[in-house]
């Protein structure tokens, strides 16, 4: 027999807990499935412990600027095995810590889901039935079509090997290959990035990822756009890559190979079809509201939707929307418009709202500001490597529309600038803030 709930989760990650968070304090029945570890991919494989191996690539960086304080450094050492021991232990409490909250609001089945009909679904020998069922399965790593393609690591790999490699190359000049190939190249690995596109990091604003390219070659990470990877193939206890780029074929030895082209999302083992969800394979149509244009039971959120960037902040968000039109109705749509994003690089690359290119396709007028920071005092101070920022700025009212920074605190300023975007804060309002000087936060102010 059944087991019937109000809600059925299909994923145990920030975006099932979004959904949970409002559905359990509204008193619904919740049941949650997990396949893998709850907490899904942040805490476990992705944003959490890659962020502890960034700080490490952070720490060496600013040795390396050191001399400009007249600090006399010797070459730096990186225990590689230790670093991903301290990361491992970091994170290894949190999948229990988030079943425990799981089962707190509803009751937990482990196993892989499959839906069984409009509303309902199996897991293991358990079936069980819901007014609602909840897509937030999270992504994974996008399959190549490359003979030999078996031998690619993930960042799951990165995460976890003890053995720094000597030499790696990255499938993909994606968020992944860029900020991983800093951490290796920073801690002494010879780092080339092969990728099929004309530029790295797609969809960002081409000056800024211009800026941290540069930086990136700067530290010795090779990179090769317009590349077409013909082959991965075992050269004895290594792996030669075979690709062509301008006119040639090249092959190049490595220790590891990584899959550095992104993930997609994780829907095609969940038998839609079964459900009566309209999708393609990966995308699943969805309304304004984040539910199924084919089964209004059914709603996607997270990784899972393909509408929205891949940012477990947003998952979150994601989740609580569709927990709130689940309780109260669909009344309620995302706005992404002042969400802000980071690529972790070191420096780190942060934006948001539009691109200059995306402004223009919207035919909307603009002031755009762009400042090369690193003779400013503060970025002298500190002996920024790069230090650049781009604002959009509407003509007329003044409204921020769009921020890319690299370098100087970025990560952190973004912030600034996408609370002034949600709550219409003008760049003249925004100048005529006070702010503690000297700091970074001060700059903004000259940066529009």
């Amino acid at each position: 027999m059944a087991r019937s709930y109000d809600i059925v989760i299909i994923g145990g990650g920030n975006a099932g807990f979004g959904v949970s968070a409002v559905a359990a304090e509204a008193g619904k029945k919740i049941a949650f499935v997990e396949e893998r570890d709850f907490g899904g991919t942040c805490p476990n494989r992705g944003c959490t412990p890659k962020k502890v191996l960034v700080a490490a690539a952070q720490a060496l960086h600013e040795i390396e600027t050191a001399k400009v304080h007249g600090i006399e450094v010797s070459k730096p050492t990186l225990d590689w095995a230790k670093l991903i021991d301290r990361e491992r232990a970091m994170i290894a409490p949190l999948p229990e810590r988030l079943e425990g909250l799981a089962k707190k609001r509803g009751d937990v089945f482990k196993g892989h889901a499959r839906f069984t009909g409009r509303n309902s679904i199996s897991v293991g020998g358990a079936a069980l039935e819901a007014e609602h069922v909840v897509i937030a399965t999270g992504s994974k790593p996008r399959p190549l079509p490359i003979p030999g393609a078996e031998l690619l690591i993930t960042s799951d790999e990165v995460l976890s090997e003890r053995v720094l490699p000597r030499e790696v190359v990255f499938i993909g000049g994606g968020v992944i290959a860029m900020e991983f190939s800093h951490v290796y190249a920073r801690a002494g690995a010879k780092v080339t990035i092969l990728e099929v596109t004309p530029g790295v990091l797609p969809g960002l604003d081409t000056d800024a990822v211009a800026e941290i390219r540069k930086e990136s070659e700067r530290i010795g990470i090779a990179i090769k756009t317009d590349v077409t990877v013909k082959e991965i193939r075992r050269a004895g206890q290594r792996f030669r890559v075979t690709y062509a780029h301008e006119g040639h074929d090249t092959a190049i030895d490595a220790d590891r190979v990584v899959n550095g082209a992104g993930r997609v999302a994780n829907v095609d083992q969940l038998d839609l079809t079964a459900g009566g969800v309209k999708h393609d394979g990966v995308r699943i149509e969805v309304d304004p509201y984040l539910r199924s244009v084919s089964n209004p039971a059914v709603w996607v959120c997270g990784d899972a939707l393909v509408i929205s960037a891949q940012l477990s902040p947003l998952a979150t968000y994601e989740g609580q929307i569709v927990g709130r039109n689940i309780v109260r109705g669909p009344k309620e749509k995302p706005d992404y418009r002042s969400a802000p994003s980071c690529v972790y690089t070191v420096p780190a690359l942060a934006s948001v709202g539009l691109t200059e290119e995306q402004a223009k396709a919207k035919g909307l007028k603009v002031k755009i500001s762009v400042n090369d920071m690193r003779d400013w005092f503060s970025g002298r101070t500190y002996g920024e490597s790069v230090a650049w920022a781009k604002v959009l700025i509407e003509e007329g009212s003044g409204r921020i529309v769009g921020a890319h920074i690299v370098g100087h605190s970025g990560e952190e300023l973004i912030h600034l600038f996408a609370l002034a975007m949600k709550h219409g804060i003008t760049a003249g309002q925004l100048e005529e803030s006070v702010f503690a000087f000297p700091t970074f936060s001060a700059d903004v102010k000259s940066m529009m």
